[in-house]
C-alpha cells in the first residue's frame, strides 16, 4: 500500500539527509580536485604545468565595462595562456565565453622587434570584385578610401531629413553597422559615436550574437 507524503513532510525528511550527509562529511569524501596544482590526486597526476615558468602578469578585460580580473602568462613576448583571476572582486576567477577566448588572439613580435606578427589572423586585405570568383591583395590606403566612397554614396542617396509625417529625423536606413567582438569597450564607444553621428540608425554590437 503506497503511503502518501505531504510536501511539507518531504522537504523536512531532505533537510534532514542533507544534514546528516554534511555532518558525516559524505560517504566517499575526497580532497578537492582544486587544492594546489601540483598536488596528486588519488587516480590522477596532474604533472608539470606549462605555465609553470611563465611570467604571471595582473590585467583586466577590456572587452566590456565589467573589468573583470585576468591573469596573463607569457614567456618573452609572446602570451601562452589567459585565465580569470580568482583575487579580483569583479569575477573572482570566472570569465565569460569572450573573455577566456582572449589568449586565441595573442600576438608575438619578430626577432627584429620591427613589427606584431600575429600568427592566427590574415594580415592582408583581401578583395573580391562583384561576379569575381578570386580574392585580390589590396594595401590598406586603398581600402580606406573605398570603404569611405562607398559610405559616403550610399548615405547621400539614402539620408531622409524628415519622415512621412514631417518629424526630422536626420536618418539614413541603408546602413546598419554591426560591432566587433574583438574591440575594446572604448573602441566600440567611438564606434558608435561615429555611426551616429552619420545619421546610422542601425546599430548592434557583435558579442550579443
Amino acid at each position: 500500500m503506497k503511503q502518501k507524503i505531504s510536501r511539507r513532510d518531504f522537504l523536512k525528511f531532505l533537510g534532514l539527509g542533507t544534514a546528516g550527509t554534511a555532518l558525516l562529511e559524505g560517504a566517499t569524501a575526497i580532497p578537492a580536485f582544486a587544492s594546489t596544482a601540483e598536488d596528486k590526486l588519488p587516480t590522477f597526476d596532474l604533472g608539470p604545468l606549462k605555465i609553470k615558468k611563465a611570467k604571471e602578469t595582473a590585467s583586466v578585460c577590456a572587452f566590456c565595462g565589467c573589468g573583470c580580473g585576468l591573469i596573463v602568462y607569457s614567456e618573452g613576448d609572446r602570451v601562452i595562456h589567459i585565465e580569470g583571476d580568482p583575487d579580483n572582486p569583479n569575477n573572482e576567477g570566472s570569465m565569460c565565453s569572450k573573455g577566456i577566448a582572449l589568449g586565441d588572439a595573442n600576438t608575438i613580435v619578430d626577432k627584429n622587434r620591427k613589427r606584431v606578427v600575429n600568427n592566427r589572423r590574415i594580415m592582408d586585405v583581401l578583395y573580391r570584385a562583384p561576379g569575381s570568383n578570386k580574392w585580390e591583395k589590396k594595401d590598406w590606403d586603398w581600402a580606406l578610401a573605398e570603404i569611405a566612397k562607398r559610405v559616403k554614396k550610399t548615405r547621400d542617396e539614402t539620408f531622409e531629413e524628415k519622415d512621412e509625417k514631417g518629424v526630422t529625423v536626420n536618418r539614413t536606413q541603408a546602413i546598419c553597422h554591426i560591432g566587433s567582438a574583438s574591440c575594446d569597450n572604448e573602441e566600440n564607444y567611438l564606434f558608435q559615436k561615429m555611426q551616429r553621428a552619420m545619421g546610422v540608425i542601425n546599430i548592434d554590437h557583435h558579442a550579443r550574437l
